[in-house]
């Protein structure tokens, strides 16, 4: 990348269970290391203290007020200018896990990924294509009752209370007006991996081939 060609800005958007972190990962696998970074909104989450498991069942954390979102947009910027962001690993309230600390380098193409960053207006202004990934409601709670479940151990009926109260209010809230802002809306119903990897496969050659060229 010449020194004045700013990086391109994908923002990849979507709620709870719209399988963003398996596209996501899809998306990225069509690009060499080089080429891309990535920054992700749950690494900015305001640190809650320990809680128990009560207390933790009713924070909301489907606001956009626990994430720091001025560090968030520091941050963005800074890859922007060519530079290395160092950034604690967000470890979900789990006092258990290492705390890892990330390197994340400056590319040619950033991705900012999360639920609240076309309601941060400042990151918004700053994303050059956007991707809404998105699933129908039961296909989308089916997919955190089994993660939650899984993954962070939460009995099914604290994951129905957040699902309820704060996840698809937020959702409606924060993410929904959105949708047809965006440049590329994906509806990820199917758990066949080979749709997604074909989409983002789709996804990823129109943008090589409409910025790579651009910013080489």
């Amino acid at each position: 990348m010449s020194s004045n060609k700013k990086p391109f800005i994908i923002g990849i958007a979507g709620g709870s269970g719209s399988g963003k972190t398996f596209f996501l990962n899809c998306f990225l696998h069509h690009f060499k290391q080089d080429e891309v970074t990535l920054v992700s909104q749950d690494d900015y989450y305001i640190p809650a203290g320990d809680m128990t498991q009560e207390e933790n069942k009713l924070y909301n954390f489907d606001l956009p007020s626990t994430i720091d979102s001025e560090q968030f947009l520091r941050d963005i910027k800074q890859l922007m200018s060519g530079e290395v962001v160092y950034k604690k690993e967000y470890n979900f309230n789990n006092p258990l896990a290492v705390v890892k600390i990330l390197e994340i380098k400056s590319a040619p193409i950033i991705i900012v990924e999360g639920l609240f960053i076309l309601h941060f207006k400042e990151i918004a202004a700053l994303l050059n294509h956007t991707i809404f990934v998105d699933a129908d409601e039961q296909v989308a709670l089916d997919r955190r009752i089994k993660r939650d479940g899984l993954e962070r151990g939460y009995p099914e009926e604290d994951v129905l209370y957040k699902w309820h109260n704060h996840v698809v209010p937020a959702y409606k809230e924060y993410l929904l007006p959105y949708r047809e802002q965006c440049n590329k809306v994906v509806m990820n119903n199917t758990n066949e991996p080979d749709e997604i990897i074909a989409i983002t496969e789709d996804i990823s050659n129109d943008l090589r081939n409409s910025i790579l060229v651009d910013i080489q």
